[in-house]
């Protein structure tokens, strides 16, 4: 990557150091690392070129004049056409840029070789685990309730109302209190005035009351599906929710079913049973239209699961190599800066964690779109790669089908940070998988099957992703952000990287681990790399917990096999 030092003497508009980057050298934009004025020269391998326009800080320009369809390049890859004329050092923006991405093909792989990175120092390094019969470990300890319809949504929110407060598991306490001493004010007669004045206290951490220490949480996957859609549909949740109880952070279960809905238990049985032959973690199963009325089914699902928990908590961390982490990598709230600072760090770790022998999740197949061909090179055998093409390809078909592409995937927020296109979102997103050789392609809701780095196939829709992940058995999971955002996981910790400085402090209460350095130049993603893989060791043993945790951010949202990007 070749940074703007501006060493050479500057007559008009010196700019600071590091002011510009272009990622590889044959790259015609570059993205401003801060604001550049109109009128500044600014230095390039390319000769000396005048800012055109002012260019903020995220946003692209041009290295060189443009002409309309003129293939505009990032990270080595098309990201676009050029749909008007752009002149050398012109602002990139919607109206004059369009997607436009690579092909690829299976016949067009060239040779990959890896080289791996030197994880000597990690070898004896171990992190407190929940070990489970099957071999894998856990890095919470979880229990779950489930519906397996919407039908049964009611009932599993009183099993909520029952447990989280009186087991220590609520996280809004401070909220309702703050409500009810405005209920107070506003009864006892006082001002409005002065009730604007009430402020909100924090109540105690609800880990300082838990009936169940060595039970994390007890979690509820509420969901829209079940019954009413296709029978793929059933299939597919089914598979989803056997990836959670099977999830090796999670102690058990209680199922609620009607009993005529699509989702089937006997789906779910038969989903357990491929990923887990020999599960042996309780699974309890109510179905309502069997009980003579809902009071004794909940009453039943209460007592059994109360009685579940207390077996749960038995349960104790020990030490495990760092071969059974696995971790699920997302980017959401993107920026112009998340594919130079945030993603590449987490690039970095990903080749560390592969290279000590564990596991890493790339997902979110929309924002893959342009770098396809380096994957496909990637993938270890041509049944692999074959499998990612296929994926990617009828992906991609049944969007057109309904008339929509992979192009429509970036946000407004995406394209007001400097995102313009799906090819310049992809080729930064890809960024959080590293260097190292492609295992395997995941089809949803499949689980992870090999050590190193498998593709699973989501959308780009972060807790749509974040949950096809968890279910793919991700014990963590890498967050990266440029804009903030609050989402977490019910089984899963999930840490949030910030791209830039500026939102770490803005939105302290979001993010666990700033990569702002490395756009301030004082650090590179290698260097960074290190200390986060550090921070998610710490967060496997839960001798920390992530700020999705402590707000108590449990977002589940299965894929209903349509159309999202």
């Amino acid at each position: 990557m070749h940074v703007d030092s501006n060493s050479a003497s500057i007559a008009v508009s010196p700019l600071p150091m590091s002011s510009f980057l272009q990622i590889d050298p044959q790259d015609n934009l570059a993205v401003a690392l801060t604001p550049l004025e109109a009128g500044a020269q600014v230095d390039t391998d390319r000769g000396s070129l005048t800012i055109r326009e002012s260019i903020p800080a995220k946003q692209k320009f041009a290295l060189s004049a443009l002409s309309p369809g003129d293939r505009v390049t990032m990270y080595g890859v098309t990201v676009g056409a050029a749909m008007s004329d752009i002149p050398q050092g012109g602002l990139i923006h919607t109206g004059n840029l369009q997607h436009a991405a690579d092909d690829f093909s299976l016949d067009d792989s060239k040779s990959f070789e890896w080289s791996a990175p030197d994880v000597s120092t990690w070898q004896e390094t171990t992190f407190d685990g929940y070990h489970r019969s099957d071999g894998k470990v856990g890095t919470a300890n979880h229990w779950l309730v489930i519906p397996m319809v919407f039908c049964e949504t009611r009932n599993v929110n009183a099993i909520r109302t029952a447990f989280e407060r009186s087991l220590g598991y609520e996280r809004t306490t401070h909220y309702q209190q703050f409500a009810d001493r405005l209920v107070g004010a506003y009864q006892g007669g006082t001002p409005s005035s002065e009730m604007a004045a009430i402020s909100l206290e924090e109540s105690a951490p609800s880990s300082d009351r838990q009936v169940f220490p060595n039970v994390d949480g007890i979690q509820f996957l509420t969901h829209s599906l079940g019954c009413g859609g296709t029978r793929d549909d059933a299939k597919a949740l089914c598979g989803l929710l056997a990836g959670y109880i099977t999830h090796p952070n999670v102690a058990g279960a209680t199922v609620l079913s009607l009993g005529c809905e699509n989702a089937q238990l006997e789906l779910l049985e038969e989903a357990i049973e491929a990923r887990s032959p020999h599960h042996d973690r309780p699974v309890l199963k109510f179905t309502q239209q069997k009980f003579p009325d809902e009071k004794t089914l909940l009453e039943t699902a209460i007592r059994e699961t109360f009685l579940g928990l207390i077996e749960a908590n038995q349960v104790e961390r020990a030490p495990a190599s760092l071969e059974h982490l696995c971790v699920g990598v997302e980017c959401g709230g993107s920026d112009g800066f998340s594919g130079i600072s945030a993603n590449p760090t987490v690039g970095e770790m990903s080749d560390l964690l592969v290279g000590i022998g564990g596991s890493v999740i790339l997902s979110e197949f929309p924002e893959l779109c342009g770098v396809e061909q380096e994957l496909v090179d990637r993938c270890v055998s041509k049944e692999v790669a074959g499998r990612f093409v296929e994926l990617t390809r009828a992906y991609a078909a049944r969007a057109k089908a309904v008339g929509s592409d992979f192009s429509q995937n970036p946000s407004p927020g995406n394209i007001r940070d400097g995102l313009i296109t799906d090819a310049i979102k992809s080729a930064g997103a890809a960024k959080k998988g590293g260097t190292s050789p492609i295992v395997d392609a995941l089809d949803y809701p499949e689980i992870v099957r090999k050590p190193g780095l498998s593709l699973l196939c989501t959308p780009g829709g972060d807790v749509e992703s974040t949950t096809a992940m968890a279910g793919a058995h991700a014990n963590l999971m890498v967050f990266t952000t440029g804009l903030g955002t609050p989402t977490g996981n019910p089984v899963c910790p999930v840490l949030k990287v910030s791209t830039n400085t500026e939102l770490a402090q803005r939105l302290p209460d979001l993010i666990d681990f700033d990569t702002g350095g490395i756009i301030r130049g004082e650090i590179t993603p290698k260097k960074l790399a290190p200390s986060l893989l550090a921070e998610l060791i710490e967060i496997a043993s839960g001798k920390k917990r992530t700020r999705a945790q402590i707000l108590g951010q449990n977002d589940f949202q299965p894929w209903k096999r349509g159309v999202s990007l």
